[in-house]
């Protein structure tokens, strides 16, 4: 039984070699792109499109037109592609509609080797756009599955192509559809006609010839073509991609095959024929379901990467989407549900018959038996993708290395002070209301390109509601605390500073450990002058930094120079400022992380609403983080909200203290303040 899928939505692939069929209202154009783990794409050369069709593993149709069908075989595809997207698009100059909302919704079939559907998507909810990704086929654990994804793009396939990485995606785009347009590219094969089914019983040679095509060996890594299925007296297809038009039938022999013979071999030819068509055997069983795909044993780090740190890096952000997108084919599904049944709850009171006697009882009972069930179905799927998830964070939590664990990991006593930088640092924790115990790592890429703002505001945290002001300021200071112990603990000892900026010096008791440690590279700034003596001295640097990057002479930099990471931490902000001292910080927040110097600011931006919107750009150049949970962060895929844990020491634990410890020894006992 074929799948239905809503959007987000994933389902296990049970073969490698499959057939994408499409249908749309109006003539597309179909390509595909092959992705790394991100969906990113290396360039041109990885983008299957009608002026280049066949790439390995993947062949699409050369021209545009209302029925589509793409060849995949999933094993020829090289190794470092992980996601195969199947892209349509409007073409330019054939008659239609310039964008998809305008026609029918397209529809798009994943279907196995012999024919039998395997997943289905109708494309729906389209409007002004022009391009857009109907689906993909992603590696997961070792396994391939398919993905309804939907995503479409007002701005076309140049668009589309930008958001996967590809560069100067205009010039692609522009060739495809102009030679779509031109009809530059081969058209597509009239299907052969059908062979009678008299004809294919006084045929039998025919039939043995066919057979024999079938068993011919094929390379996976090139794609089935009709024209090698071909038999002399039939019709000759011209050789191109089976899923240009539609594919020859097979002649089929006298005697119907044993049920063991009917697929086609693997690597051999795909047999298109529909398999509730074919003549069944007198004693054949009758078919059975196949069994449920099961889940692989989960296993830390068995996603790609040249080191255990990437490869659990890359995990948990696959962790991360899996729960983004099974989350929001339970909410799509359960929405439809509920769409469903205002439906049919209105045409069945519509109707005056249904409001007398027990017909109208009848009809609301069954609409909502039909509406419970099928929120039954999304629940026990959801159930399913969340306990799976859920057995893989208990197999990954306890393997990360000290750059990506909580404060309250085992790891962090034996920690030792890095040789290198790590690729990500943990900021805290995000989940999800349909399971708010499956704790996703939120993990940031280093270096950092944007700076941190932990928001001593309320916000809209029912939370925050619940503290006074001193308390979530304290909370605020905190949560700076433990990020910048964090940032120092999971860098080189000389390669990464921090310095502070505490005008009124409220912050004295939280900002304590790091002073006795010695691990700052200044004292505290405090008041007026030491604000203005600090932001001056990192100005001057980021310029003498930017000015040697620009101009590529990094050896013409003074002497003495530290051209190591810095982290500024400004708290009480707008404490202390003057305008230049804002413009300071606004220049230091924008050029910056480009040369290693980073924000870190604890503020309530309504205590510095008086700049106007003057500070509008400062909030939105830094990553917004709070002390309490809060929902505000959302995913880049389907744009949950997500509630975010701030990181936090364990109450009664010596983590800070130990951890500070192993800095202060790294650096020198008692060294002195740099200057």
């Amino acid at each position: 039984m074929t799948a239905e899928l809503v959007r987000g939505q994933n389902h296990p692939l049970p073969h490698t070699r499959l057939e994408i069929r499409v249908s749309a209202g109006h003539p597309v154009v179909a390509a595909a792109t092959l992705g790394d783990e991100q969906g990113r794409i290396a360039g041109a050369e990885a983008v299957a499109h009608p002026g280049a069709a066949a790439l390995p593993g993947v062949e699409v149709p050369r021209q545009a037109a209302t029925e589509h069908r793409l060849a995949v075989d999933l094993e020829a595809v090289r190794d470092a592609v992980h996601r195969v997207s199947v892209l349509l698009a409007l073409p330019v100059g054939v008659d239609g509609p310039d964008r998809f909302g305008a026609s029918a919704a397209p529809v798009v079939t994943v279907t196995g080797p012999d024919g039998t559907g395997i997943a289905g998507y109708t494309i729906t909810g389209l409007d002004r756009e022009s391009a857009l990704v109907a689906l993909e086929l992603y590696r997961r654990q070792g396994a391939w599955k398919v993905r309804a994804v939907g995503q479409g793009y007002e701005g076309g396939l140049a668009a589309l192509l930008a958001d996967q990485g590809l560069d100067r995606p205009a010039e692609l785009a522009g060739s495809v559809l102009e030679a779509v347009a031109q009809g530059l590219a081969r058209s597509v094969a009239a299907p052969p006609p059908r062979v009678p089914e008299a004809d294919r019983v006084r045929r039998p040679a025919q039939a043995q010839a066919q057979a024999q095509a079938h068993a011919q060996p094929q390379s996976p890594a090139q794609p089935h073509t009709p024209a090698q299925s071909a038999t002399q007296g039939q019709p000759q297809v011209p050789a191109q991609p089976a899923s240009l038009g539609q594919p020859q039938v097979p002649a089929q022999p006298a005697t119907p095959p044993a049920p063991a013979a009917s697929p086609a071999p693997a690597g051999g030819p795909v047999d298109y024929t529909h398999p509730g068509r074919r003549p069944a055997p007198a004693a054949a069983p009758p078919p059975q379901d196949p069994a449920p795909t099961a889940y692989p044993t989960p296993v830390a780090g068995d996603a790609t990467g040249w080191s255990m740190d990437e490869r659990l890096y890359n995990q948990v952000w696959g962790m991360f989407e899996d729960l983004a997108r099974t989350t929001a084919a339970y909410r799509s599904a359960c929405q439809f549900a509920e769409s469903r049944l205002d439906q049919e709850l209105d045409r069945a009171l519509s109707d005056p018959r249904n409001r007398i006697g027990g017909a109208g009882d009848a009809a609301r009972a069954e609409a909502k038996a039909r509406h419970d069930e099928l929120t039954a179905r999304a629940q026990e799927a959801l159930d399913r993708d969340l306990a799976q998830l859920a057995a893989e964070s208990e197999v990954v939590e306890p393997a990360l290395p000290a750059a990506y664990a909580r404060w309250d990991s085992p790891v962090w006593q034996a920690y030792r002070v890095p040789t290198e930088a790590p690729m990500a640092v943990r900021l805290g924790d995000l989940h999800l209301p349909e399971r708010t115990g499956l704790r996703i790592p939120f993990l940031a890429r280093l270096p950092l390109t944007r700076g941190l703002w932990v928001d001593s505001g309320r916000g809209h945290s029912e939370a925050a509601g619940l503290l006074d002001d001193a308390e979530l300021r304290r909370l605020a200071l905190d949560s700076a605390v433990a990020h910048a112990v964090r940032l120092l603990a999971v860098h080189p000892a000389d390669d990464f500073r921090v310095r502070v900026i505490d005008a009124a010096g409220a912050g004295a008791a939280a900002f304590a450990p790091l002073v006795e440690s010695g691990v700052l590279a200044a004292p505290p700034a405090a008041g007026a002058a030491g604000v203005s003596a600090v932001l001056a001295q990192l100005t001057e640097r980021v310029d003498l930094l930017q000015m040697a990057l620009r101009a590529g002479a990094s050896e013409d930099l003074p002497p003495g120079l530290d051209t190591a990471e810095e982290l500024l931490i400004v708290h009480d902000f707008p404490h202390g400022f003057d305008d230049r001292a804002v413009t300071q910080l606004r220049y230091l927040a924008d050029e910056g992380p480009a040369v290693g110097t980073h924000l870190l600011m604890i503020a309530d931006r309504e205590e510095a609403a008086a700049y106007g919107p003057v500070l509008d750009p400062l909030w939105r150049s830094l990553t917004r983080l709070t002390p309490v949970p809060d929902d505000h962060l959302a995913d880049p895929w389907v744009g949950h909200a997500w509630t975010y844990e701030p990181p936090a020491f364990p109450a009664g634990s010596g983590v800070l203290r130990q951890v500070l410890a192993q800095l202060s020894d790294a650096r020198g006992q008692g060294r002195p303040y740099r200057r």
